[in-house]
């Protein structure tokens, strides 16, 4: 696999090596000896499935305690894979970094504890599946608004159109009046 760090310490996009044939293709999804070794931990807790419609935007998630990281992948469809450095005090504090995500592509996003997450579907269906490494933990559940203009997102959704949002999502709050972060 090939492993590209980002602009963001501890962000890191795989690149699973792909056996393609006639029959379809193959490739190692996860193993701990070498994601660990590429600076993935080997320790997940809770795997996840999500479904959504074309033009839904989830996020910016975190937790407040038991931080999550997430391994993301796409297993149908298309995305915008967004994380967002919270930890106070780092030095690419408030900074995103954002990757397509694909099914055709196979890249996988590794997006560390002390980050925001979130995601915009840009196909007719996305279906992504990511491993955590903490459990979800409602009374810890946060959202940041993800048209935040302190944090200025290029979000690729077209001029004039509105993402489909969640409630939860769609009451995000700013991130300058956040006083709780990671």
């Amino acid at each position: 696999m090939k492993v590209v760090a980002t602009e963001l310490d501890g962000v890191l996009i795989i690149e699973p090596r792909v056996f393609p044939d006639a029959r379809g293709f193959f490739y190692e999804s996860y193993r701990a000896d070498r994601y660990a070794a590429a600076g993935v931990p080997a320790r997940f807790v809770q795997d996840n499935h999500s479904c959504s419609a074309p033009g839904t935007l989830r996020g910016l998630h975190y937790q407040l305690r038991h931080a999550q990281g997430k391994l993301i992948r796409v297993l149908r469809g298309v995305i915008f894979d967004v994380a967002v450095d919270i930890r106070r005090g780092s030095p690419t504090f408030r900074r995103w970094v954002g990757v397509v995500l694909s099914a055709d592509n196979h890249r996988q996003l590794w997006v560390p504890p002390g980050f925001a997450h979130g995601y915009y579907v840009m196909s007719e269906q996305a279906d992504l599946v990511y491993k955590c490494t903490e459990p979800y933990s409602a009374p810890h559940d946060r959202t940041i608004r993800w048209d935040d203009p302190d944090l200025a997102i290029t979000w690729p959704i077209s001029p004039g159109a509105r993402p489909l949002l969640s409630d939860k999502d769609a009451r995000g709050l700013a991130f300058a009046g956040l006083d709780q972060l990671a």
